[in-house]
């Protein structure tokens, strides 16, 4: 059984960390507010997407049966942890995304945006599947930063000649809930029966350039609210998590007080029984 100094030092040791989470959970919520005015800026910047590549799709209960023939999947997580299970629900997702592409006869390689994305799935039996792993990103994100490391991506996507780039991110609808979607962007055809665009009309020597052109420029957009809004479930979430750990600590700091109370009251009562016994022995001489 602890000691008295045991369950003091313990005490002491708890209330340090309860002081740290609580710290870390008002840290929080000041970069969440400043996600979620990105976050609002980057939507309607977005919104013009929709009409051509379509809407964000829930990765809960989803089949993957819309997956193209060879994917390149972006998987957004974060650098740092104590954040709940922003990016382990990402990496389930990703994982489950190629199992399905598997099973279809389909092929999928990964893009890891983030340490901990990283870490999870180079441990994972999809390891050989990671093409690119980018780390350290710059907090807080902007556009500067989303369109360099949306060119790094479709350098890799140029390589292998994809059949469509798929994003998966955390997506925020308040401070306590956030959900993972997915979105398909699928490059455009200049010419043949599947032509893009065919409603435009385009002067015949460009269209391909034009088309080369709006691909990644309609990809740096989808991937700017995707990066926003990963940001913003990012710091939800640790908020979430801290509020949790500060008090699970506060429980762990009762219990550790009432434990240490009736261990002093032990000593007490054990000393005060040792000076009586003593008392009365040397009374019966």
């Amino acid at each position: 059984m602890a000691t008295e100094k045991q369950i003091w030092n313990q005490i002491q040791s708890t209330k340090n960390i309860s002081k740290i989470t609580a710290s870390m959970k008002m840290v929080s919520a000041a970069k969440l507010k400043g996600d979620e005015k990105r976050l609002a800026s980057a939507i309607p910047f977005n919104i013009w997407t929709a009409a051509i590549s379509g809407d964000a799709v829930s990765a809960e209960d989803a089949s993957f049966d819309d997956l193209p023939q060879k994917s390149l999947i972006i998987s957004l997580t974060s650098d740092k942890g104590l954040c709940g299970g922003v990016n382990s629900f990402i990496s389930r997702v990703t994982k489950a995304m190629i199992t399905k592409a598997h099973a279809d006869g389909k092929e999928a390689d990964i893009v890891v945006i983030g340490d901990k994305g990283r870490s999870q799935l180079s441990r994972s039996d999809y390891a050989s599947q990671i093409q690119k792993a980018v780390t350290d990103c710059n907090t807080p994100g902007n556009f500067g930063l989303v369109s360099a490391l949306s060119a790094e991506i479709l350098d890799v996507a140029k390589e292998k000649d994809y059949d469509g780039i798929v994003i998966i991110y955390n997506s925020f609808v308040n401070a306590a809930v956030y959900k993972q979607k997915y979105r398909i962007i699928t490059p455009f055809i200049s010419e043949g029966d599947a032509e893009s665009l065919v409603e435009y009309e385009f002067e015949p020597d460009v269209k391909a350039e034009v088309l080369e052109n709006l691909k990644e420029y309609l990809f740096t957009s989808q991937f700017y609210e995707c990066f926003m809004d990963a940001a913003a479930s990012e710091q939800s979430s640790r908020m979430t998590a801290m509020e949790n750990a500060s008090r699970n600590a506060g429980e762990m700091i009762d219990k550790l007080t009432l434990q240490y109370n009736r261990a002093r009251q032990t000593r007490i009562t054990t000393e005060l029984i040792e000076i009586i016994s003593g008392a009365s022995a040397l009374e019966d001489q």
